[in-house]
């Protein structure tokens, strides 16, 4: 599969001139505006410090945003991993060295087309520096010929992968503290356009990562077919949806145990319909979003039960349905958690805003770093199965840092739908004021749908 996609292959602005310039939808300079002549700005490293100009050539990024990002799928993962030889180990490495770069610029460019004011903002600089750099390092790596270049390519992604678990808090915080700069949709936009190109470049750095282990261990016979009870890299062939949502159940009701009162009853999660339901995935995005899903409805009972229930009876409990169709499965977590308040169902999907903005900026600056996997939630002995390989490279998975349970960051829902969309699914929520939560999440059965991303920059040139 991938051998035949690769055949068809300055100082800081006074504020009042800078919101206004942010604000103007006619006339605002961008980062492309000062590109041309001088390079990106790099913003400090503390908002005390002054900015200071790094130089780089416009014409390198530009030819790399010429060529477009080349999707993939689940099924092509898996066939293409199954009989696994030297030959296609080493087409699997050029694919991931001319995607990466590629798929980096188109987002860079991106990036230069936001206002000047927003790409100063020092969160959001940091991780232009971060792309930038992870670009020219991979733009720099020569075509792999042999397995030892391989291995060195290898030791490229896995040192890209540690460094950029700082992307989701940093971008979270520059997007909040830009609030009311630029339109907030535009800016929830390009959040979302972001995340799942960083998704799309893990999955592709971690799947060939996980494919060079494979191929290294003893056990390894080069060609022979993988199970399809199997991981194929990191894609579980046969993902059952009741044993990932007991896994998640589990996981969270520690999380909950622990971030209550003892005396606090926790709800029970049931889980009903289709139970032999399977499909291709990738275990940890599936884990993130039932995760998230189940946590909120958790917390949501138990509060309401403490608020208006009768202490001497159990809370109400969450019920998970399954339901299989020929083309897709859909997971419904049913709720009685009184449901989300009017006023904040216009914030539930965005980034950007929200009522309680200060308080997720206060807590996004106690999480220097984020992997966005339910593991990070000191639950690692809850997920650690046999079906959850533990690979020695160094990847997001491996190199987790953990974050307080209780600290709510306001990302779950929006970064569980960026998941549930990457693979060509979908995550709904339906409210009743008073009652209860409906979560509906629709994952594609067969594999057979490419990887939902913006394939070039909004703009192809500066």
């Amino acid at each position: 599969m991938f051998s035949n996609v690769l055949r068809n292959s300055s100082k800081r602005t006074n504020l009042k001139t800078a919101v206004a310039s942010a604000t103007s939808s006619l006339s605002r300079p961008t980062v492309s505006s000062y590109l041309r002549h001088s390079g990106p700005l790099a913003a400090s490293r503390g908002p005390s410090r002054p900015f200071t100009a790094i130089w780089r050539p416009a014409h390198i990024l530009d030819e790399w945003v010429a060529k477009e990002a080349r999707p993939i799928s689940l099924r092509q993962l898996m066939v293409f991993g199954r009989s696994l030889t030297e030959s296609r180990l080493i087409s699997s490495a050029n694919y991931v060295r001319t995607e990466l770069p590629t798929r980096i610029a188109h987002r860079l460019r991106d990036m230069q087309q936001l206002p000047y004011v927003v790409v100063t903002n020092p969160h959001i600089n940091d991780v232009y520096n971060l792309y930038y750099e992870a670009f020219d390092s991979f733009r720099n790596v020569r075509e792999v010929k042999t397995l030892e270049d391989n291995d060195r390519l290898c030791e490229v992604i896995s040192s890209n992968l540690k460094k950029h678990l700082t992307v989701i808090p940093k971008l979270a915080m520059g997007i909040l503290e830009c609030e009311g700069l630029v339109d907030a949709k535009e800016m929830d936009k390009f959040m979302s356009t972001i995340l799942k190109s960083r998704i799309s470049r893990r999955v592709i750095a971690e799947q060939h990562l996980s494919l060079t282990e494979t191929y290294n261990s003893p056990n390894f016979s080069p060609g022979a077919k993988l199970s399809e009870s199997d991981f194929i890299g990191e894609v579980f062939v046969k993902c059952n949806a009741k044993d990932a949502i007991e896994t998640c159940a589990k996981a969270i009701h520690k999380i909950a145990k622990s971030t209550n009162p003892p005396d606090v009853k926790i709800p029970e999660i049931k889980i009903e319909g289709h139970l032999d339901t399977s499909f291709p995935y990738i275990l940890s995005h599936l884990e993130y979003i039932i995760g998230e899903l189940l946590r909120n409805s958790v917390q949501a009972v138990i509060d309401r039960h403490r608020e208006h229930g009768d202490p001497n009876t159990d809370p109400p409990p969450i019920e998970v349905t399954v339901a299989e169709a020929p083309q897709h499965a859909t997971i419904r977590i049913s709720d009685r958690g009184g449901g989300i308040p009017r006023e904040e169902l216009p914030y539930l999907w965005a980034f950007s805003k929200g009522p309680l903005s200060k308080q997720r900026l206060k807590n996004l600056g106690k999480v220097p770093k984020m992997a966005a996997t339910l593991q990070e939630l000191h639950v690692e002995e809850e997920l650690g199965r046999a079906d959850l390989k533990t690979p020695p490279y160094q990847s997001s998975l491996t190199s987790l840092t953990s974050r307080p349970p209780d600290l709510r960051l306001g990302m779950g829902l929006p970064l569980s739908r960026v998941y549930a969309e990457y693979w060509a699914g979908s995550l709904e929520l339906h409210s009743l004021e008073g009652y209860g939560v409906d979560a509906f999440l629709q994952i594609s059965r067969l594999g057979n749908k490419n990887e939902q991303l913006a394939t070039r920059a909004t703009m192809d040139s500066v």
